[in-house]
This record gives C-alpha cells, structure tokens and sequence, in this order.
C-alpha cells in the first residue's frame, strides 16, 4: 500500500520563500544602486585621471553582474512556478544563482589579490584625495544596500502553511544570501581602501594598499567558499541531519514502526520533500506523526507489511 503526498486530491508544487516577491524587489533596488555607483566611479576615474577609482568602478561592475543574476534569478523561479516540467517547482534557481555567485565572488578575490601583489612589487600612484570621497560615498552607498538586503526581524512570519507551500525564513535562501555577500564584500573592500587612501595620505605608508587589499581578498575568498558550499548541498540534494532526525524520532514513538528507507531534500527556502518508506505502521499514521516537522512541504510515504528476519544461523 502506497499513498503518497501531504494532500491526496492534489496540490501544487510551488515551493518558493515566504518573501519571494518582496526579495525580488529588494535585489532590484540594490541593482539599481550598484548601477548607479559604477558609473560614478568610472567617470570619476576618468575625470580625476584615477586608475584606482577606474579599477574599483569595473570590480563593482562584476557584483553589479552578480547582483543582476540573483534579480533575475527571482524573475525566472516565479515565471515559471507553475509549469509541470519542473517536477519539484522552481525553488531551486535561487541556488543554481547562488552558486554562480560564489564563483563569480571567488574570481574578484583572485583578481583583488593578484592586482595587490602586482602593486607591492610595482607601487602605483595615487589620487588619494578624490579617491578616498569616491570610497566613502561608495561605502553609503554599499551600507545602503546591506540595509535593504540584511535580515529584517520585524518582516519575519512564522506561520507555516502546507497548502500554499512556502517557508517564511529566508535565511536559507542562497540567493539573496549571493546578494547579500556582494553587498558585503564592496563595503569591506571599500572600507579597507578608505583606511589604505587616509595612510597614504597622512602616513606616506603606500604599502598600506596592496596590504588591505590582500586582507580583502582573502576574507572575500572564505565568503565565496562558504556559500559554494551552501548553494552546492542544496543542488545535490544532500540531506538536512536535523530535520532527519526530527522525522526519525517522530516515527519511532510507535512501538513496531520503524523507517527502511528515507529520502530527504531541499526543494526551495527551508522547504524539503520527504519520501518515506516504514514498516509497522500504516500511511495515514505516518503523516499523521509527521504533521508537525514544518520544513516538510512534499511528502510521499510508502507502509509495507512486516519485513521477515532472516533465520538465526
């Protein structure tokens, strides 16, 4: 005997965050912004005849790229939601962006790195006046948009509704996350650029750039790494052990049930689907018991007869 899903006359299988929509709108602004401060930054250096704004307005443009996939990213998974061609729903683009991201992030460390060696061995001058307003301005600019993109407690909704299949916490969403970390990684960058600008200046400690600019480089790396990893485990489907767990000890609290094969994996935002296969106990028991582990959005659960012990040798 087999049943399978949360809701037997039928559902749909649109597993997107709570805050899908209102996230979309959010990456679009910071788009926006990061536009906006590209372009200031690379007239800026043209005008003020400033490699160093010229070099920091065409690394912005590689999070403005970042940041443009994540918008898009959201465009895409609720454009096509609804289609039965994606067996599971869309819930996952944002993590396909995420890992694209993350790549993206970890080649502006190894650009930020090279580019700060090539700079203690060969000294470049520099602007430091005009550039170190165009870094501050660039640092509101970046604390603007962390503003927009950071978590925000008030927003939270901790309702959970299996009917319409969507999660309120968007902290496990790889793709405002990607957004998130690109945001950071400008205003520490430009942060270390105002502190290496003001010791240049002051100091005449010009070895102070390509200094901060390792620094920067080998923080963004640990960045980029970390949400590869994030991104990564959701598109290979690996499992999430505490949710596992929960669905193991709610099963076993029947004496004679016991689990012979569990599937677990992320479908969208802190959404899983669960294919449960127990001996001992009937299906409509099992989604019974199962009923309070919220992250499950999709389940299918299989109950087969008795398994026969082998005979004692």
């Amino acid at each position: 005997m087999q049943q399978s899903d949360i809701d037997p006359h039928g559902h749909g299988h649109v597993f997107l965050g709570h805050d899908h929509d209102r996230n979309t709108r959010r990456v679009l602004w910071v788009v926006a912004l990061t536009l906006c401060m590209m372009i200031g930054e690379i007239v800026a250096g043209l005008l003020f005849n400033s490699m160093a704004l010229l070099a920091d307005g065409f690394h912005m443009a590689t999070h403005a790229g970042a940041l443009t996939v994540a918008a898009i990213a959201y465009l895409l998974a609720r454009r096509y939601a609804g289609e039965r061609r994606f067996t599971f729903g869309t819930g996952k683009i944002g993590d396909l962006a995420g890992f694209a991201s993350a790549l993206v992030l970890g080649l502006v460390a190894l650009g930020i790195g090279i580019e700060s060696l090539v700079r203690f061995i060969n000294p470049q001058p520099v602007a430091f006046f005009e550039a170190t307003l165009i870094a501050v301005l660039g640092l509101l600019v970046n604390l603007l948009s962390a503003a927009l993109l950071g978590p925000d407690h008030h927003h939270h909704d901790h309702a959970h509704d299996h009917h319409d299949h969507e999660t309120a916490d968007h902290g496990h969403d790889n793709n405002l996350r990607s957004a998130y970390v690109h945001v950071l990684a400008d205003a520490l960058t430009s942060v270390l650029a105002i502190a290496a600008l003001l010791g240049g200046r002051f100091l005449g400690w010009t070895w102070l750039d390509p200094a901060m600019g390792l620094v920067g480089a080998a923080v963004i790396a640990v960045w980029s790494w970390s949400l590869m990893r994030a991104a990564s485990s959701v598109l290979l489907d690996m499992t999430d052990p505490h949710v596992e767990t929960e669905i193991r000890e709610l099963v076993a609290e029947k004496d004679g049930a016991r689990i012979v094969d569990l599937h677990l994996w992320r479908v969208g935002p802190t959404g899983h689907a669960a294919i449960v296969s127990v001996v001992g106990d009937d299906a409509d028991d099992i989604r019974r018991r199962l009923r309070p582990v919220h992250e499950i959005v999709h389940l299918t659960v299989e109950a087969r007869g008795a398994v026969s012990q082998p005979p004692a040798a």
